[in-house]
């Protein structure tokens, strides 16, 4: 007999027995089958990479940064410092 029991917020069992002339590697193909029709291993694989979402704090520093490198290039673009690669 082979269990699973998913460790989500909604709790999934997926059992299989051994018939009497069942071999070993039938039955975990069997098991296996079971696992991705109730879903588990779509689960499993969704929540693998996950992002949480930035906070609001770090999306509004990430903003002043980036448009203090947009004056800071204009600015040096202005004054001749640096080269406008548009126009080469």
């Amino acid at each position: 007999m082979v269990s699973c029991y998913a460790h989500s917020t909604m709790a999934i069992n997926v059992q299989v027995e051994k018939n009497q002339q069942e071999s070993t590697a039938n039955l975990i193909r069997r098991f296996t089958k079971r696992m991705q029709g109730a879903g588990i291993v779509q689960k499993a694989r969704s929540g693998r990479y996950f992002n949480r979402d930035k906070s609001e704090n770090v999306r509004r520093h990430s903003k002043l940064l980036k448009l203090t490198r947009q004056k800071t290039y204009e600015t040096n673009l202005k004054l001749g410092k640096i080269q406008d690669p548009r126009q080469h």
